[in-house]
């Protein structure tokens, strides 16, 4: 029986994804070869990207609407570099919610002035920013939609007439949300989409040109949108892989239907976690993640039989980031509802079991 898996990233797929994706390795198409052995210009393959791509924009809500679908490389660390480099032309604005906004913050420190109009860090990233304003002279603003390390997410994005730039690698795909207000959305594949090894970037292209440096092929985006995501060779399993979990998402009611499951998961936990005098969330209620949901014990020295509870109930993934410590149960959209009732069902147990004793 396949573990309730709660990792954050590579993430939990669906199984039938899973299944389609392993038979392509041995037989793609029925023409007695690999998916990952055909030429990534042959037309199999094309067929398989254009999709992708495709599917992306609708799901969205932002098909015919100037924007671009790219599949990229480098992850969604390559792109902290790349947006900067793009549309960073003297000065952009950042809110800085996490550890990879603020790895963001870092690479556009190198292009410009960088304005930080607000900041969690010195409380260790427990909530998200308010009431902060954006100048209306920088070139961007850039935001982190969720964040996986200490668990929380934007609920509420701001009002600026400057393009809006969004990492939701963590949570792109899983809640509706007012899309066309974006013009540049990026993505890490193996958050919530496929496998690693490709990132997904939803562009608006009229923001482009408008910086006066040079900017090298491979980190230009004009390149890529030119090209069709074809400039260089793509990551061909783990573009294949988010296409077939795109379709998934399609044939399942799309966004608004996976939103109330999510929301769904979400509630199941954190109702135990705020329940249950054993534990206890660590961020603010208003900003909890519906992805990824933190908490640790109210007694660190009950830690050795909680583990041994939840492993043996085969459950995987839930320890917390090197950096925060505790429990972290992400819940993205493959992830079934009964798993979640598993892991409660642990919690339960373990407080039965230390009241008992």
């Amino acid at each position: 029986m396949k573990k309730h898996n709660f990792s954050a990233g590579p993430c939990i797929l669906p199984q039938g994804v899973l299944k389609k994706a392993s038979e392509a390795l041995l037989n793609f198409n029925n023409d007695d070869l690999s998916l990952i052995e055909i030429s990534h210009r042959s037309k199999s393959f094309v067929d398989v990207i254009e999709k992708a791509r495709s599917l992306a924009l609708e799901l969205l809500g932002l098909e015919n609407k100037g924007y671009k679908a790219l599949f990229l490389q480098g992850g969604a660390s390559l792109e902290f570099l790349m947006v900067a480099y793009n549309l960073l032309n003297k000065k952009a604005a950042y809110l800085n919610t996490g550890t990879w906004s603020d790895k963001a913050i870092k690479e556009a420190k190198e292009f410009g002035e960088m304005v930080e109009v607000g900041s969690s860090k010195d409380e260790g990233y427990t909530f998200i920013p308010k009431g902060y304003s954006i100048p209306e002279d920088a070139d961007y603003f850039h935001c982190t939609s969720n964040n996986t390390v200490a668990g929380t997410q934007m609920k509420v994005f701001p009002k600026t007439n400057i393009p809006l730039v969004c990492d939701m690698s963590s949570d792109i795909f899983s809640r509706q949300l007012d899309f066309e207000k974006f013009d540049l959305i990026y993505a890490g594949a193996q958050k919530n989409m496929g496998p690693a090894g490709t990132t997904l970037v939803i562009i608006k292209e009229d923001i482009l040109g408008k910086v006066e440096r040079h900017i090298p092929s491979m980190l230009n985006y004009q390149t890529h949108i030119n090209k069709d995501s074809m400039f260089n060779t793509p990551s061909v399993f783990a573009v294949y892989v988010s296409m077939l979990t795109l379709q998934w998402l399609k044939d399942l009611g799309g966004i608004e239907f996976i939103e109330k499951v999510n929301n769904k998961k979400a509630a199941l936990l954190y109702n135990e976690i705020d329940r249950n005098s054993l534990f206890k969330g660590i961020v603010a209620k208003e900003d909890r993640s519906t992805m990824n949901a933190t908490f640790v014990l109210t007694n660190k020295g009950l830690t050795e039989t909680f583990d041994k509870m939840w492993t043996e109930a085969g459950i995987n993934g839930i320890k917390g980031h090197r950096s925060v410590g505790g429990y972290r149960a992400s819940m993205y959209n493959a992830l079934p509802l009964y798993s979640v009732q598993a892991l409660v069902d642990v919690m339960q147990e373990f407080e039965r079991k230390v009241i008992t004793e």
